[in-house]
Order: C-alpha cells, then structure tokens, then sequence
C-alpha cells in the first residue's frame, strides 16, 4: 500500500512538473477550420497544418466564443459552456451530448414510394485537463439514417467484402465517410455506432505525445491530397516536436484496414487485413506567415489474405524519404510523398497549395492551388475560399492493391479518390448567432470509378463525365464550443458520368458539428 501510494505521488508530481497550458485538440470539422485560418489572434496560425491544432499553439476556442453577458444560467449553458463542467484545482472535466438530427426529403426522386431521408445520431462528448500538461477527450456516436441514391449508393459500394467460392469478394455492410461500417436498419437504411478519443501529454515545452483513434487532416484546405478526414479513426502514435523556432517535426503511426474477411478463421467472424500507415512531416517557418513542409507517408505490409508478419523495421523510421527509397520491394511499401505550403499574404487573406507524388511516380502527380479571404466588405466573420485540385486516375493505388492509400475501404485523402479535377468556391457567413454557408463544386472525371481504390483485383471500368454540386445552410448558432446549430438545407447534384437522376435534397435539423462526414462528392 505504502509503494502505491509513494508511485502514485510520483506520477502526479511527474505530470505536473514540465506544464505550461491545457493541450486539447481543435474539432477539424469545417466550422472551426475555417476560423482557424481567419486570422483571429494577434499573429496567425503558422505551424504546418498538420491538424488537429493543439490549443496550446492556438487558442481558437477562446477567441472565437461568444463572451455576451448571460443573466440565466440554461442561457449561459446553451450560448457559452458545456453542458456539465467540473473545475478542481488542477483539473477541468467537461461533458456534453453530440446529436445530428434531422429529416429531409429528395425531391427530385420522383418515386412516390421513395423514403424520406433522416439522421439520427446521439452521441456524448467529454473532455478533460490534469495538472495543465495532459489533456484527454473522448467521444461515442450511435447513429442511424437515411441518405439520397448517390450517397447509399458509394456507401454500399465500398463496403466490407466476404470471400466467394470463386475467390472473388462479395460487398456486404455499407461504409459511412467519417462514420463506421453498418448494418442495415429498415428499409434500405444504416445502422451504425462508433467512438473515437485520444490523450495529448507535454513533458517538456516544445514537445507533445499524442496518442488516440481520432482523424487527422493535413492542409490548410476543404479538401486535402495527402491524408484528410475522409475515412476512419484509427488507433495511433503521434509525437510533435519543435525543435526549434522556424522547425516542427511531427511524427504519426498506426494501423489500417482493408475491409476484406480472411477466408480461414476460427473465429465467429474472420479478420480483416491490416496494414500499417506511416508518417514523417516536417516543417519550415521562414517567419511567421509563411510555412513549407515535407511529407512521406507510406503504407506497410502487415501479411496477406491468409497470414500476417511483422512489419518492416524501416517502419519506425523517423527520416523522412528513407523507407521509401531503402526498402525496394514494391510489395512491401507504398509511399506518397508531397509538400504543403501556408502563406499569410495579410490579416486577411490566405493562399496554400499541395502537391502529391506516388511512390516516386512522375505520371501520378496531384496538386491543390487554393485561396481563403475574409471579412469582405468590412463584414466580420465573411469568408471566401476557392481551390482547385487535380488528381490523375489511379493516384492513390499500387500494383499490389493490398497497400492502396486506403483504410476502412475510404480514400485517405481526397473524398473523390482519384481521377478528377476538381474546382471548389465555399462562402460563408454569420452575424448575431445567424449564419449561411454556401459551397458550389464541379468535377470533371477522367478514367473514373468510385470503387478502384478497394483493394480487390477485378476490371473497374473507368468512366468520364463531370458532377455539379450545390449546398447552401441557413441556420442558427446556438454554441461555439461545441458548434451547436439548427439549420436548414438545400443540395443539388447531377452527373453525366453515371446513369443516376438528379439528387434536390432539402432538410431541416438541430446537430453539434464537431467532425465532417464528406457527401460532396
């Protein structure tokens, strides 16, 4: 009893000696990256985009909160603060529930049986600091819904595959972008539940220790051509470290999967195949408005259908481009390489660009061009962003389609996958708790097929065309914090590329936006 205790007092006074402010992570859905490049501080947010942000580096939360006097308490919860908070001398616990809840309808099916479409998602969300040096959140969803055509259809298309007698894949289970896989639930509808979570440690101040299953996202863009939120929480390590003013080094590894059951098991259900994911980021901040930085991210072997092996040990390599180019068995790693570049032009207005390269691959080359503008007209909080993104066909597969830049069955970077290019303009505005959001995208697809990045041998046709999309929300803002809206919405999205009608759908519903669940697609 004596050592426990005497270990206990270690670890708390351990934790406790090396902090300097709270470390949790920014949400990355779209509302709070959006603020996040607006400039809000007295110097903007310059360290390489590797996201989510840590509030240490940024205090977002703090600058964008609405700090109006309140006089009731339930106003002062709903307008400002979580739900529960607990605050004791060196901890802060905060609780509050996640819901996305809605109903809408695709006016333009004209089946009169059609279904209507529904969200229905509740979910709690917890977040903690102890002794200002670790910081933890956690997360669970339990969801079901309704979608339009072109969504259920991706969805289905890409879910987890069973063996066949004919060694061929048969597609069970839809996948949900940024969800989970599912089950089905009524008629033509989704049944599924997921959790996420992570803890963020700093022992000393220029270095941070993360660990967690949460999404991550690198760019400073709607979309992003090296590693986005499209696909799933994975479990992970991460360390970043500031080695020194102008330098940031971050490294990440986890595990991936390909939603495809082994064949052979002894279990009620068989395996998947998994994977291992890498990833070496480094930056360089001439000053304080402009960062260039480097990235390889490579996908490892873990074994095939039938066995697994240990992965190579170039895996934990922190040197960016070695692993790559050391390890010359092409059915043993995948690597994407690329450069993200941020540059403040002035407090208001912000250019970025990526370029992306497989695996040393000239003729699969992608890149992003974009720009973000801000409070327009003198009217604050206005933002205009337009970017452009190319993406050749086959960009993010392999010869050995084990190791395609894919887990979950979902692209790792762009929602689209790969084969398109790509124009985007996003505006949005809020005043007085009032706000509108307005994005217009068109694709023009070359050599296309939803489905090519799955990692299964078969004869994807490729086909062309081009999408038109449309969405515009009008909606209320109730809370910053956790992003607490009721909203309504209109979306329209036609094709040439596909033998699919028109989708005009039009919904109405009250969610916390605190993760993006991709259907621009």
């Amino acid at each position: 009893m004596v050592f426990r205790r005497g270990l206990i007092a270690a670890i708390l006074i351990f934790f406790g000696l090396y902090g300097f402010t709270q470390q949790n992570l920014l949400p990355l859905h779209s509302f709070y990256k959006d603020h996040l490049f607006a400039n809000k501080l007295s110097s903007p947010y310059n360290e390489g985009s590797f996201l989510p942000a840590n509030e240490a580096d940024y205090d977002l939360i703090s600058a964008i909160n609405d700090s109006a006097p309140q006089y009731y308490d339930v106003t002062l919860i709903l307008f400002q603060k979580h739900l529960f908070e607990i605050r004791g001398k060196d901890w802060y616990i905060t609780m509050s529930p996640a819901a996305d809840l809605s109903r809408g309808r695709d006016i333009g099916d004209t089946n009169s049986n059609a279904p209507g479409l529904f969200q229905n998602t509740r979910g709690v969300h917890v977040e903690g600091d102890l002794f200002k040096n670790f910081s933890f959140s956690t997360s669970f969803y339990e969801n079901q819904g309704q979608f339009a055509n072109y969504q259920s259809s991706y969805f289905i298309g890409v879910g987890e595959g069973y063996p066949q007698a004919d060694s061929t894949y048969g597609q069970q289970n839809a996948v949900i972008p940024g969800g989970a896989r599912t089950k089905p639930f009524k008629d033509g509808g989704f049944d599924y539940a997921y959790a996420m979570g992570y803890f963020v440690y700093a022992p000393l101040k220029n270095l941070r220790i993360a660990a967690g299953n949460n999404m991550q996202f690198i760019g400073d863009g709607h979309r992003s051509l090296l590693l986005s939120d499209n696909s799933y929480g994975s479990p992970y390590f991460r360390v970043d470290w500031k080695m020194h003013p102008k330098f940031n080094f971050s490294y990440y590894r986890t595990k991936h999967l390909n939603l495809l059951r082994r064949p052979l098991t002894t279990y009620v259900e068989a395996y998947y195949q998994h994977k291992a994911y890498s990833v070496n980021y480094f930056t360089y901040k001439p000053n304080e408005k402009l960062n260039v930085s480097l990235f390889e991210g490579a996908v490892w072997s873990r074994g095939d259908s039938i066995t697994d092996k240990a992965v190579n040990p170039m895996f934990f390599s922190p040197v960016p481009f070695i692993g790559g180019l050391a390890v010359k068995d092409k059915a043993t790693v995948s690597s994407m390489l690329g450069v993200n570049i941020g540059w403040q032009l002035s407090k208001s207005h912000r250019t970025y660009a990526q370029v992306a390269m497989n695996d040393f691959d000239g003729s699969k080359l992608g890149f992003q061009a974009g720009y973000r503008g801000y409070n327009f007209f003198g009217l604050n909080d206005f933002m205009l962003q337009i970017e452009y993104n190319h993406v050749p066909s086959g960009m993010y597969e392999t010869g050995n389609r084990t190791l395609n830049y894919t887990h979950y069955n979902l692209p790792l970077a762009h929602a689209k996958g790969s084969g398109f290019h790509e124009i985007i303009a996003r505006s949005n505005y809020e005043f007085k708790r009032i706000y509108a959001d307005l994005s217009v995208i068109y694709f023009t697809l070359k050599d296309y097929n939803a489905r090519s990045h799955l990692a299964i041998y078969e004869d994807f046709e490729r086909i062309n065309g081009n999408v038109i999309y449309g969405h515009l929300e009008l909606g209320y803002r109730f809370n910053r914090k956790m992003n607490l809206t009721a909203y309504v919405s209109g979306t329209y999205r036609s094709t040439t590329a596909e033998d699919v009608l028109p989708s005009a759908l039009v919904n109405i519903g009250l969610r916390t936006g605190l993760l993006n669940h991709y259907t621009d697609f």
